[in-house]
């Protein structure tokens, strides 16, 4: 028996409806909802990734606002457009798209974003409070995947989940994201000998290594929910992720396909952090307007 499809794409579309009505309610009530992306130099998977952020703020009637900087830009000049950004009340969220060119300190400029505007969850700050459980904003991808296993009604409570990948955006925040909720966790790479030992073992796998292919069929057990949150393409210019999808799909109880899976759900949850982020905002503004009232 096949696998249960795990489709980002039609789950994404059920958010999106809701994330509609919160957006709309802020506009009538406050004020729109606002997005700043920053793309430094001209990366063309990183242009068509802005393109695809800025378009669904238009379809959610998020106000969004991209800046295009040279990829010589210099690192004191990008800093200063973050600090503009923080200090603008139209805007609630600031992503920087990565990758950034060689002479930025990537760590310089994302500690550089105000924490309640850090819709991306990747300042210091957001992480520490993450491995506390108590994080301002979770990042996307793993915040997605998280709702994909909900929407499923996956357990983890008890399960053993193994995350294949130790990267800051996807690998280190999904693990504790799974431990929070009970789950016993186990942290592997692409370089961990006998991978295999590892995955058999788990209710749950996630794979986020950047290597195609890199989990076949006879890794995992019977039943076993597979989250392939890999992308590559493939020399014939076909995409595909870390998982090697028609075999793994016949053994595994639950899959996400690639593509159409973790991707949709990633942009859908940064909208989601930009929604909050304009929520919180407007719950401070109008405490501050409370308070000068009894004044």
């Amino acid at each position: 028996m096949s696998a249960t499809i795990i489709s980002g794409n039609l789950i994404a579309s059920k958010f999106r409806e809701e994330l509609k009505q919160r957006v709309k309610l802020l506009s009538e009530t406050w004020m729109q909802p606002g997005l700043a992306v920053i793309l430094v130099g001209d990366n063309p998977a990183s242009c068509v990734y802005v393109r695809n952020k800025a378009k669904t703020c238009d379809e959610l009637g998020i106000h969004s606002e991209v800046f295009n900087l040279p990829g010589d830009t210099s690192q004191k000049a990008l800093l200063r457009q973050i600090q503009d950004l923080n200090a603008n009340p139209e805007i609630h969220g600031i992503l920087v798209q990565l990758p950034l060119p060689d002479h930025i300190r990537i760590d310089e400029v994302i500690a550089a974003i105000a924490t309640e505007k850090d819709v991306d969850g990747f300042h210091p700050c957001n992480v520490g409070a993450l491995a506390t459980g108590h994080a301002l904003f979770h990042p996307c991808t793993p915040l997605g995947v998280m709702k994909m296993l909900s929407e499923h009604a996956i357990p983890l409570q008890g399960q053993h989940a193994v995350v294949v990948g130790r990267s800051n955006i996807v690998g280190k925040p999904m693990a504790l994201m799974l431990l929070e909720k009970g789950a016993t966790v186990t942290i592997c790479t692409s370089r961990t000998r006998d991978l295999a030992s590892h995955t058999l073992s788990a209710d749950i796998v996630v794979m986020a290594t950047g290597k195609s292919n890199l989990l076949t069929a006879d890794m995992i057990k019977p039943g076993a929910t597979v989250i392939d949150v890999g992308i590559n393409r493939l020399p014939d210019g076909r995409l595909c992720g870390d998982v090697e999808f028609t075999g793994v799909k016949e053994k595994a109880g639950y899959i996400t396909p690639v593509p159409g899976g973790v991707g949709p759900m990633t942009i859908v949850m940064l909208m989601n952090n930009t929604i909050e982020a304009a929520e919180r905002a407007k719950a401070a503004a109008q405490a501050v307007a409370g308070c000068g009232s009894m004044q």
